[in-house]
């Protein structure tokens, strides 16, 4: 199947204006002027995804600022904004902050003009079939930008429709239960539209991988639920990965470290990941995309190790330590530690292991994942071109140990033991009710926490597990993460959050700051 490359048709749409003295610009379509074709409705959504790949979403400031707050990820760089996020003292006038802000709703604005645009064309110009094919990403796409937005600055503007007047550019901001009720609408109306593949439909996105499926929106709308503790909601999402409707679509690839490689992409175990690609001679900060579109990961080297990239965080010694708590059942470390963290381990027969040429001090560690390291690609003096790794937002065995977790909270803790040891097989661990039998709730709870640091470390997942499970706000779990990691010494209650920009509170006055301002 080939390979969905959002570069190829993407455009930034311009409303219209009803100033007669306004010149348009003869290079860039207008929404008086565009929306006429099946075509045009196609390059449309390709527009919303390409928004994916800009500094502030995918590429680069979002997965490191989610990273660097959990305590498995500390800042290492010069930049001291970087060192900042992830001690929760980040300040409002941060450009990161603002990157985050911008290009999410970037994503938001391009989806409500396919929403808005798509929704109205008829059945002459675009089928039923394409058209809820398009409807359904764009209202994935916004619906998971919503969801980013929600956990990172905590309340938003809800936007859900292109600017009509002067007004509508400053929004207010909406409450939490509007925007996640936003959240939910959107996920559960682009579950309803979407296909479970791409392989037999009709149009110019037959056979290709990347797009938005049923799976994605039913995994992402679990994902919300459980992060809003509505566990029964949760569980019927996650069921049908079970025994339902999606039972069979996706499975655990046999090795882990397929999930974090520029092959094997859109794999099995893969419901939805932002596409990166090799070429191109413009960089994907941000703005309008162009035909030298680049369109690459800046996490490959701003993850990479000194002399390999910028070495902008390491891991911490925590989570190493996490990962060598157990042994496989043939007496081996956890084969996830090295598809994570580069470190010197010359007694672990893994092709990722470091012997002899280690080039640092021997108790030094690196990030490996979503980096080249161990791939056979260098920076070279182009560091932009080699970060092609997709990022993958949602994979299969967070629906299992999601699926584990809403278990025990409705108190079937001893149902919840084969889904954590599917993940617990692929990493050769031994069987968890043989080892731990009869966990009682809290000690599962526990026991979930610890598998899902290690197997999405450097996911941007755990400072989002975090902030769900209470722990910030719990004393004896707060002295924890700070034993974990020394940058919690300096989270003061609300700065779990990253703060509204200030750039965005002094434009709008109808938007109100949140608890990290």
């Amino acid at each position: 199947m080939k390979k969905f490359k959002y570069a190829i048709f993407s455009l930034i749409f311009l409303a219209g204006c009803d100033n007669k003295l306004d010149l348009a610009n003869p290079n860039y379509p207008t929404t008086a002027t565009y929306w006429q074709t099946a075509d045009q409705a196609f390059e449309g959504v390709t527009a919303v995804y390409n928004a994916l790949t800009t500094d502030g979403t995918y590429m680069r400031t979002f997965p490191s600022f989610s990273d660097s707050r959990g305590d498995d990820f500390r800042g290492d760089s010069p930049a001291t904004y970087l060192e900042l996020g992830g001690k929760f003292s980040i300040p409002v006038t941060a450009g990161e902050v603002q990157w985050i802000w911008r290009d999410f709703y970037m994503v938001i604005f391009r989806a409500n003009q396919v929403i808005e645009y798509v929704t109205k064309m008829d059945e002459s110009v675009l089928n039923t079939e394409a058209k809820d094919r398009i409807l359904g990403q764009a209202y994935f796409l916004r619906g998971l930008a919503y969801y980013d937005l929600a956990i990172t600055f905590k309340a938003v503007p809800v936007i859900t429709a292109p600017p009509k007047d002067q007004n509508d550019y400053y929004p207010a901001t909406a409450t939490e239960e509007v925007l996640w009720a936003q959240v939910y609408s959107d996920l559960e109306a682009a579950e309803n539209k979407l296909p479970v593949s791409y392989d037999n439909v009709t149009g110019p996105d037959k056979g290709q991988k990347g797009r938005a499926t049923k799976g994605a929106a039913a995994g992402l709308l679990g994902k919300a639920y459980l992060y809003k503790k509505d566990y029964q909601k949760a569980a019927t999402q996650f069921e049908k990965f079970i025994t339902g409707t999606l039972r069979g679509a996706y499975s655990l690839m046999p090795d882990y470290r397929d999930n974090f490689k520029p092959i094997n992409e859109n794999n099995a175990e893969s419901l939805f990941e932002v596409q990166f690609a090799e070429g191109g001679s413009v960089a994907n900060w941000t703005g309008e995309p162009g035909a030298n579109w680049r369109q690459f990961s800046g996490l490959s080297v701003a993850y990479a190790m000194d002399g390999k990239g910028w070495s902008d965080y390491l891991p911490t010694r925590w989570i190493y330590n996490e990962f060598r708590l157990e042994k496989t059942v043939n007496g081996k470390s956890d084969p996830r530690l090295l598809a994570t963290i580069a470190s010197y381990e010359p007694d672990d027969n893994s092709t990722l292991a470091y012997g002899a040429p280690w080039p640092f001090d021997q108790g030094a560690i690196y990030p490996r994942k979503y980096t080249n390291d161990g791939l056979g690609a260098t920076t070279d003096g182009s560091p932009e071109l080699t970060g092609f790794i997709n990022y993958r937002v949602l994979r299969y065995s967070d629906i299992l140990l999601m699926y584990a977790e809403v278990l025990n909270e409705l108190n079937r803790t001893s149902e919840a033991y084969p889904f954590i040891q599917q993940v617990r097989t692929r990493a050769k661990l031994p069987d968890l009710a043989t080892t731990k039998p009869g966990m009682t709730k809290e000690q599962m709870r526990d026991q979930l926490a610890h598998e899902r640091a290690l197997e999405f470390s450097i996911e941007g997942q755990r400072i989002q597990d975090i902030i769900r499970w209470g722990w910030l706000y719990d004393a004896a779990k707060l002295a924890m993460l700070k034993e974990h990691d020394t940058d919690f010494d300096t989270w003061r209650a609300g700065k779990e959050y990253l703060p509204i920009p200030q750039s965005e509170l002094s434009a709008n006055k109808n938007l109100s700051p949140n608890p990290a301002n």
